[in-house]
């Protein structure tokens, strides 16, 4: 049997939890230094706070730069035989295994815009999408979990990722998905 390795890079798009987090930092690193400079101006406190100032606002930099770099995040899929690898990268420096999913356990794989989906209840969502809400891009894998219980793997796979997949999915699975019956 041929080993099967394939392995797809997804890049989550932001949000507007994210875009208005963003908009919050840089406010707060104009406005804190702002702060300062004004109490240092108005002889109410010593002027020293120039330089505190000067030091929040450089730092300020650096934590604006760092708060956008880490909203850049990746996922990972890896198709290594029957098992599922899904890994977060952040800011392409740290990655994060995120769980490792044996194929043969997947009961259902559903679009995000499937109204089966709004049928089931879930345990636990691992959100490894593209975008975080239900559209057709993206894929739910339903599974069985041993402590948890029903499951679902939100992610967002190409095709070369379903059809590494396909040999060890469930028959009635590959019916429905690839060749639309049942």
């Amino acid at each position: 049997m041929n080993d099967i390795f394939i392995e797809q890079l997804v890049k989550k798009k932001r949000t507007v939890k994210d875009r208005v987090v963003f908009i919050a930092v840089i406010l707060a690193v104009i406005l804190i230094p702002l702060t300062f400079i004004i109490l240092a101006t108005q002889k109410l406190i010593l002027a020293y706070f120039v330089y505190i100032a000067v030091f929040l606002l450089f730092f300020g930099i650096w934590f604006i730069w760092y708060v956008r770099s880490h909203q850049n995040i990746e996922f990972e899929y890896q198709v290594v035989q029957d098992t599922l690898v899904v890994s977060k990268i952040i800011a392409k420096r740290k990655r994060k295994e995120i769980m490792k999913l044996d194929v043969r356990t997947i009961d259902r794989l559903l679009k995000g815009d499937d109204p089966e989906l709004k049928k089931l209840n879930f345990v636990k969502v691992y959100d490894a999408a593209k975008q975080s809400f239900k559209d057709s891009d993206t894929t739910y894998a339903v599974y069985q979990h041993a402590v948890h219980g029903r499951c679902a793997l939100m992610f967002t796979p190409n095709e070369k990722v379903l059809n590494s997949m396909k040999p060890y999915l469930k028959k009635d699975i590959v019916l429905k998905v690839f060749y639309n019956r049942g």
